[in-house]
């Protein structure tokens, strides 16, 4: 049986190509895909920069996304024709150091799904049945597409320690920085403010949570911080950048933590003054993609208490996708999301 996909060849070309789709294994199952974001790993592959993984192309890329079950191997038990699924992308080796001691996003040879192994840019994709999830009857297929960002944002929340009324600064209003800002309200944070220049952005913001909104390039984020803040607990950095980073440690207050979220491009150094973090006795840390945390992001999307489709900025069938990734103004609307099948 054959598919379009979207074939990534090398860094700046891809494209939407008839492939065969892949024979289903005995503990495989076969998944009409529905929906897939288009994440940041994903622009970073595309540009020839890396994402979590080493990307070898002739690649399918694609690791945010959900479907229909079309076929089960033999051997599988858990999921059935027609359940509507999504993919942890993944798949780690149980028997390394890392997954025997609890860090299993560090695994030494893991498999991920759209990165080093065809993922769900493509009317189907084949995984291995203890990477798919199904939801609850009557849940939407767009929502369910969107476990994978929210699993990993669980993981960064988890590391930021939020106690009840902490206030809590997250800089970049995309897709990321409104789900953390929504995870932050749910963890207890009593006042979190948003810097963002993109002014729909922002509003979405103000929509969906945030106390105050920032215009970091027409205001002083400093200076509103002071007037509007006691002292910033946790800082979340979503952009990516390292002007982003150094405003974080500089927005921190006393004793907080700061979060690193964003992926930098390659090489990027970043200059720290040691002084300001002994001063403030920060904690600087990251969060590397989504360990022990698919199952709760599935929870919360059920509960319909997370809000992740009006962030989405558009929904564009295969056939047209290469604009997501060529056109940056594009990108900037929101979250950009293909529509692989009706």
């Amino acid at each position: 049986m054959n598919m379009r996909a979207l074939i990534y060849n090398g860094p700046k070309d891809i494209r939407v190509e008839d492939v065969k789709v892949s024979e289903v294994g005995d503990t495989d199952v076969l998944i009409k895909v529905q929906y897939c974001g288009v994440c940041g790993t994903d622009i970073h592959i595309y540009s020839g920069d890396g994402g979590a993984f080493e990307a070898t192309p002739p690649l399918i890329m694609g690791h945010e996304f959900s479907g229909i079950v079309e076929r089960v191997g033999e051997k599988v038990s858990k999921i059935k024709v027609g359940d509507l699924v999504t993919v942890d992308p993944n798949n780690m080796c149980g028997e390394c150091y890392y997954c025997k001691n609890a860090m299993e996003q560090f695994c030494e040879n893991v498999i991920g799904i759209g990165t080093t192994c065809d993922g769900g840019f493509a009317q189907y994709c084949v995984v291995c049945e203890k990477q798919v999830f199904k939801f609850k009857k009557g849940m939407d297929a767009l929502t369910a597409a969107m476990t994978e960002p929210v699993s990993c944002c669980l993981h960064g929340i988890d590391l930021c320690n939020i106690k009840l009324g902490d206030e809590v600064l997250v800089i970049g209003g995309g897709p990321i920085g409104l789900i953390m800002l929504q995870l932050a309200s749910m963890a207890g944070a009593g006042k979190i403010i948003l810097s963002e220049p993109v002014e729909e952005k922002r509003e979405m913001g103000r929509k969906l949570g945030a106390d105050v909104v920032i215009n970091p390039l027409e205001e002083d984020i400093e200076a509103v911080l002071q007037a509007s803040c006691k002292n910033v607990n946790v800082v979340i950095e979503c952009v990516g950048n390292v002007r982003t980073i150094d405003t974080a440690i500089k927005c921190a207050g006393k004793g907080a933590t700061v979060m690193m979220f964003g992926l930098t491009g390659p090489n990027t150094s970043l200059s720290v003054d040691p002084e300001i973090v002994f001063k403030k006795e920060l904690k600087l840390t990251s969060s590397f993609i989504n360990p022990y945390t698919f199952e709760r992001s599935i929870a919360i999307l059920e509960s319909g208490k997370l809000n992740v489709t009006d962030m989405i900025s558009d929904i564009i069938p295969l056939e047209d996708c290469v604009k997501a990734f060529e056109d940056e103004n594009y990108r900037r609307k929101g979250k950009v999301v293909l529509q692989l099948n009706d």
